[in-house]
């Protein structure tokens, strides 16, 4: 009888030991390469606190721009005023004040906890692949108590999906307001890359398996009374989002970045937003 190919656990030799024959590494280098650079950018636009709103009603965007409609980064709604701060703190921004909600909604989510463990901790590194026995000074083996000590903030996840739920709530009428020009409604591209932002993490948030549960989870079975169908038509888009929960994952990472970059651009006069309705 024909058996199916396996391939056998790494022998000793310390980091890297494998049978595996495939390019095993290129997954954990591409997330520890595109997490990182989001990492990086995402800090450098919160301290550089500035160029992150534009149009009417801004209270910090270019005098040239107000009669375009208002936009304002993700990465700084619900703008949070700081005049009261004394002087001293005047460096701090109000991106601080925001960022880190979304941040810990990623930083405990499922996939995110598998995609950095590997890139960043080598915690595996990839399967059948061996781990350092070390790392930072930590010793690694099988007295491994981490999630349930240092990392046992984990377990937060669900309170982080509904800060989250809450700040797409924020998200989308920023879409409202970028649509209300000073002539009535219309449409830019500004506006649709924030729209476009906003769907994006709509989908990320609820294909998450958190979300998943709290619409349908917990229930042994689903009645059939109205909120029964109800749940069960919730637990079954959830599911089938969950499928691509990853690429969800990845995609509203980017469009986040890319929507404050967008609106960086234009708050700052190097692009014009250009209106098509």
């Amino acid at each position: 009888m024909a058996q199916a190919g396996t391939i056998a656990p790494a022998k000793a030799g310390g980091f890297g030991a494998t049978e595996r024959k495939d390019r095993w590494w290129v997954g954990p280098l591409a997330t520890g390469l595109g997490f990182g650079a989001f990492i990086v950018y995402s800090t450098f636009r919160a301290f550089y606190n500035g160029q992150y709103e534009l149009g009417m009603g801004a209270m910090t965007g270019p005098e040239s721009l107000k009669n375009h409609s208002y936009m304002i980064s993700p990465f700084y709604s619900p703008l949070i005023p700081l005049g009261f701060l004394p002087r001293a703190l005047a460096w701090v921004s109000p991106a601080l004040l925001i960022l880190w909600a979304p941040a810990g909604f990623r930083v405990t989510c499922y996939y995110y906890r598998k995609a950095y463990y590997r890139a960043f901790f080598l915690d595996p590194v990839a399967c059948t692949v061996g781990e350092p026995s070390s790392y930072c000074g930590f010793r690694r083996g099988h007295d491994y108590k981490g999630e349930t000590r240092l990392l046992i903030f984990q377990n937060l996840h669900r309170y982080f999906l509904y800060l989250a739920l809450l700040f797409l709530v924020f998200l989308a009428y920023d879409v409202g307001l970028a649509c209300r020009w000073p002539g009535g409604f219309g449409v830019s591209v500004g506006s649709l890359v924030m729209a476009a932002n906003v769907t994006l993490l709509t989908l990320y948030c609820t294909s998450c398996h958190s979300f998943r549960h709290v619409v349908g989870g917990r229930r042994d079975r689903f009645s059939s009374t109205g909120s029964g169908r109800v749940a069960y038509r919730l637990w079954t888009i959830a599911t089938a989002l969950n499928k691509h929960h990853m690429l969800w994952a990845w995609l509203s990472l980017f469009s986040v970045g890319f929507t404050d970059f967008y609106i960086w651009l234009v708050a700052s006069g190097t692009i014009t937003d250009i209106k098509l309705i």
